[in-house]
């Protein structure tokens, strides 16, 4: 989710994964990752959709958002997202959130964001999902400024 120019999309290909889809509201940001990509680029799914209304053909093994939650601040919008993930990943898929910790900025971008403990993820995800793992670590940005963010690797039951 929000894969943007993302060099994780680069690497997951390179090592040969496959049946990849990168979900981007931007299509300027899909298009920048294809360029990216060069001749793999065919291996890849490109959906430019809202993760709020996201659908998928098929089951989605690994959710991978990495500071796409954090920009949901109303809760119905949170829940809509955990509704996409719910639809979209079976039993035993796995969900990867890394989002702003509660140390963490409350804007990005200029935009609004929500800030979220472990605890609040699992909250929010609900009984549907287990927490298998889970760390807080700070990210330099490239202008040099901390952000703090929560990672959480979830398993769906």
């Amino acid at each position: 989710m929000g894969a943007g120019a993302s060099a994780l999309v680069l690497d997951l290909v390179q090592r040969g994964y496959q049946s990849l889809d990168a979900v981007d509201l931007s299509s300027s940001a899909l298009d920048q990752l294809a360029v990216l990509l060069r001749k793999d680029a065919e291996k890849v799914r490109y959906v430019c959709a809202d993760v709020r209304e996201v659908r998928f053909d098929g089951p989605i093994d690994v959710w991978h958002d990495r500071a796409t939650f954090h920009f949901l601040t109303a809760p119905d919008d949170q829940a809509m997202y955990v509704q996409r993930v719910r639809e979209a990943v079976p039993a035993g898929g796995h969900v990867v959130v890394a989002t702003f910790g509660e140390a963490g900025p409350e804007q990005c971008s200029g935009l609004p964001v929500v800030r979220h403990s472990v605890g609040a993820l699992c909250d929010l995800f609900g009984e549907s999902f287990e927490l298998l793992d889970s760390f807080e670590r700070e990210h330099t940005t490239p202008w040099g400024s901390p952000q703090a963010f929560t990672h959480a690797l979830l398993r769906r039951r």
